[in-house]
C-alpha cells in the first residue's frame, strides 16, 4: 500500500493521534536518565515498547538524536527498525529542505528504500519554493513513502512568511496547500503529501477542501492545543487530521503501561 492508504489503515485501527518521541534533556532528566547516548537509547526504546503497535503514528524528532552524534542517530535508526512492521508509522520529523542535488540526498537519505532513516514519512520545509521538493516528491512516490510539508506553523516567526500574500493574492500558506492538493489528486482515501499546521495558529484562513491528504496537527497537548481548538481549525470533521501530542504523554514515563495510558488517554479525548 502507499502513504496515504497505510496512514488510513493505521488511524483506522488505533485511533487518530501521533504521538512524538523527543528526547529532550528535560526529560531525560525527569526520566532519570543520564544526558549522553545511553540515557537516549532507553528513552527512545521504552517509547518503542510503549506505543509500537498501539498508536497510528510515532514521530522522533531527529534533532534530539543528531545531537548525540553517530551513537544518537545509530539510535535513530533502531527505533525505525523496531517500529517495522508493528502497525504503528514512523513520521522521521527532520524538516529537511534545499535544492537540487542536495535536496536529492536528503531524499535518499530519508525516503529511498534500504536507507536505515527511512521511516515511512518524513517532514520536509518548501520554503525554498514548493518545486525545490520535486526530488522528495519522486523518492516517496517510487518507495511507497510519504512527506508532510510545512505549511502553516505555531511559532511567532512563521507568520510573516507563511501568511504573506503573494502576486496572485494568495497566501504563501496557501500556495503550499495549492500545490500538495495538485500532488494528491485522484488519491483514495487519502494521498501521500500531508501538511504541518499547527494546532496554536489561532486562525487558519486556509482552503483544505481539495487536499485529499493528511494534516499533521502538532501542539495538541502542553503546547496548549486543545481538541476544541482543533474543531475550530478544521471543522467538526476531524478525518485526516493527526494531532500530535509529545510532551504530555512522555512526561507519565518512563514507566510503559503509565505512557500507554496518557496516549489512549489523549486518543480517547480526540475521538470523543
Amino acid at each position: 500500500m502507499r502513504f496515504g492508504q497505510r496512514l488510513a489503515a493505521a488511524v483506522a485501527e488505533h485511533g487518530p493521534l501521533c504521538v512524538g518521541i523527543d528526547p529532550h534533556p528535560g526529560l531525560l532528566a525527569s526520566w532519570g536518565l543520564p544526558q549522553d547516548a545511553s540515557g537516549l537509547e532507553r528513552f527512545a526504546l521504552t517509547c518503542v515498547e510503549a506505543f509500537g503497535g498501539r498508536v497510528a503514528v510515532v514521530k522522533p524528532q531527529s534533532a534530539f538524536f543528531e545531537a548525540h552524534g553517530s551513537k544518537g542517530v545509530a539510535v535513530l535508526e533502531r527505533v525505525i527498525s523496531d517500529l517495522r512492521g508493528t502497525g504503528t508509522l514512523v513520521l522521521v520529523d527532520a524538516k529537511r529542505g534545499d535544492i537540487g542535488s542536495t535536496m536529492a540526498a536528503y531524499a535518499a537519505a530519508y525516503l529511498t528504500e534500504g536507507s536505515p532513516l527511512a521511516g515511512d514519512a518524513v517532514t520536509v520545509s518548501p520554503y525554498l519554493g514548493f518545486g525545490s521538493l520535486r526530488p522528495a516528491l519522486e523518492a516517496a512516490a517510487a518507495s511507497g513513502r510519504g512527506i508532510f510539508a510545512l505549511a502553516l506553523t505555531s511559532n511567532p516567526e512563521g507568520s510573516s512568511v507563511q501568511r504573506a500574500t503573494g502576486p496572485d493574492g494568495r497566501s504563501v500558506a496557501q500556495s503550499i496547500v495549492d500545490e500538495a492538493a495538485r500532488a494528491n489528486a485522484g488519491a483514495d482515501p487519502l494521498g501521500d503529501v500531508g501538511l504541518v499546521v499547527g494546532a496554536t495558529v489561532g486562525r487558519l484562513d486556509l482552503d483544505l477542501s481539495d487536499l485529499h491528504g493528511p494534516v499533521l496537527a502538532p501542539g495538541f497537548g502542553a503546547q496548549g492545543g486543545t481538541v476544541e481548538d482543533l474543531r475550530e481549525l478544521f471543522g467538526a470533521d476531524l478525518r485526516g487530521v493527526l494531532p500530535t501530542s509529545s510532551r504530555d504523554v512522555l512526561r507519565h514515563g518512563p514507566g510503559t503501561a503509565s505512557l500507554r495510558s496518557a496516549a489512549d488517554a489523549v486518543r480517547r479525548a480526540l475521538e470523543m
